[in-house]
């Protein structure tokens, strides 16, 4: 007689899932208001836990430690939300990609750019200021604005193809300055430029220096 072996299955429960997702959500919207309001080295974990309504231990379940939240942040706030798609996978990236006009490439690009960087830019600000005194954080940084945003910044530039006056080195150090947190900051906070006129000039300026007939 076969013996009646049956394999075991992992039970999964949507209901618990998305419990679980707005868990995390509530940490990570604490944290990124802690770390805003009073910056990374100052905030506790246990702060974050008390204002996300959890425990420290979850928190350290969840994220492993201070510094893996802190990575969480930034990539919501780059991403716009908690979902798991990579940057450019996502829908306004991907219509930038299939648009056949170069100059409406660059206005979407400009226009993308100016709204993540409203939410990126006071955590890039806190992110610079913690990375003075701690090294980890330093390289962090480095990593975000000199490998992962110039990465992003090249393939955009792919996608724009035979339109570019420049070749795709040069171009891509262009798009990547031009789009920097520190150019933002600079013009949106120094200088007190809404989030429209800081799009329009993103926009005629990286079409007056990649395209080459450019239009305002």
């Amino acid at each position: 007689m076969a013996d009646d072996v049956k394999g075991t299955r992992a039970y999964r429960s949507p209901l618990r899932d998305e419990r679980a997702r707005r868990t995390r959500a509530r940490m990570v919207t604490a944290a990124t208001e802690l770390f805003l309001d009073g910056g990374f080295a100052r905030t506790t974990v246990p702060e974050v836990a008390d204002r996300a309504g959890v425990s420290a231990d979850l928190v350290f379940h969840v994220f492993g430690s201070k510094r893996a939240l802190l990575k969480e942040v930034l990539d919501v706030g780059v991403g716009g939300d908690d979902e798991q798609i990579d940057v450019l996978e996502r829908v306004e990236p991907q219509l930038l990609r299939t648009e056949p006009d170069p100059v409406r490439q660059l206005g979407m690009l400009a226009d993308g750019i100016a709204g993540q960087l409203e939410r990126v830019g006071p955590l890039d600000a806190m992110l610079r200021d913690a990375a003075v005194v701690d090294p980890d954080l330093a390289a962090l940084r480095a990593d975000l604005q000199l490998r992962q945003r110039r990465s992003a910044m090249r393939t955009i530039v792919g996608w724009l193809g035979g339109a570019l006056v420049l070749d795709e080195d040069h171009a891509t150090d262009i798009v990547w300055t031009l789009t920097s947190p520190d150019v933002h900051r600079l013009l949106t906070h120094d200088c007190g430029w809404s989030r429209v006129e800081y799009a329009a000039w993103l926009a005629s300026s990286l079409r007056a220096a990649l395209l080459p007939q450019a239009q305002p």
